[in-house]
């Protein structure tokens, strides 16, 4: 395992969700794009051209928790698990990756890391 990238990925998840929750992630309503304007809970934004105020709308608060929840529970999915012995004995029911022959990190990992491969703490970075 791989703990740094692990440690990369759960930090700029970390960073999103209280970016998120700041902009009143938790009940701020749902984000629309209508023409050049972005209306949320608390006003509107205008003077965008309409492709990116529906960008912005895409990235309403809520809807980026709801995808930080999301990635966090694959990444769980994905943690090493202390089982010793056995190789085929799974530790409390989880998916075992450090035992079941594919490599680390796996894709799945690779695939949640890679939007953050541009950030200084990502392994590798240069």
């Amino acid at each position: 395992m791989n703990p740094d990238l692990v440690t990369c990925l759960k930090a700029r998840l970390d960073e999103e969700a209280d970016l998120a929750r700041r902009c009143d992630g938790d009940g701020c309503g749902q984000w629309t794009a209508q023409e050049g304007t972005v209306d949320f809970s608390r006003g509107e934004l205008a003077g965008f051209p309409p492709p990116i105020a529906l960008h912005v709308a895409l990235h309403d608060p809520a809807r980026v928790l709801r995808e930080i929840e999301a990635r966090r529970r694959v990444l769980a999915r994905h943690e090493f698990s202390p089982a010793i012995g056995d190789p085929e004995l799974p530790w409390d029911n989880r998916d075992d990756r450090q035992y079941d022959g594919e490599p680390w990190p796996c894709e799945d990992i690779l695939d949640l890391a890679l939007p953050y491969a541009d950030h200084p703490d990502y392994p590798g970075h240069l």
